[in-house]
């Protein structure tokens, strides 16, 4: 089914009408909401990424994804900033590239805190932003969510939010609602990594 301004109705597994989604960050998040909306599915925003440095970056980000929450008026839940969490899940891998197996790790644990939560508040299934963004690999991001959904026993949807226009309805509505916009991923690793890029640029 299509509807009125172009968009294809989706469907969510079983049928539901709410869903947790992970947001990592405003960006990402707008065109997945506004896609859930048209479709008549209900998103709670769970924004929980200790891998955001540092503390302000956090802040900063965090407070994008709930005012455009309260815009749409949907529900925002604030996971909670344990770093230290998040230092000891990716303990040992700190001299990875970018987007090898540490993000892996920091992928996974972002995504079992929300099947957690999901499960404790009575979701059937849940989902992330963090695969619609071409800078993440897709394919990890969706494993890392299977993992994490049969380990508390739930649902983890997999739909690939870049397909049908998705990509670029994301830099629009980012554009049009002027959301704070981040020139990194989150951590500090990515954060030296830019960095060393703009180093080398300049040189």
């Amino acid at each position: 089914m299509t509807q009125n301004d172009g968009r294809v109705k989706i469907e969510a597994p079983l049928g539901v009408a709410q869903v947790l989604l992970h947001c990592c960050c405003a960006p990402c998040a707008g065109e997945i909401v506004e896609a859930l909306l048209d479709s008549g599915i209900i998103p709670t925003l769970f924004f929980y990424n200790p891998n955001i440095y540092p503390r302000n970056e956090y802040e900063l980000r965090k407070k994008a994804v709930k005012d455009f929450a309260d815009k749409k008026d949907v529900a925002f839940v604030d996971g909670d900033y344990d770093d230290a969490v998040w230092a000891e899940a990716t303990a040992g891998f700190e001299n990875e590239e970018e987007g090898g197996i540490r993000c892996e790790k920091c992928f996974f644990m972002r995504l079992s805190r929300s099947a957690q939560y999901a499960k404790e508040n009575d979701f059937k299934i849940f989902t992330s932003t963090l695969g619609i963004s071409r800078y993440k690999n897709f394919e990890k991001v969706s494993e890392c969510g299977h993992l994490a959904a049969k380990k508390h026993g739930i649902i983890y949807w997999d739909h690939n939010w870049r397909k049908k226009g998705g990509s670029q309805r994301m830099y629009e509505i980012a554009k049009q609602e002027k959301f704070y916009a981040q020139n990194y991923c989150g951590c500090k690793f990515s954060l030296k990594s830019r960095n060393k890029q703009e180093e080398s640029i300049l040189k």
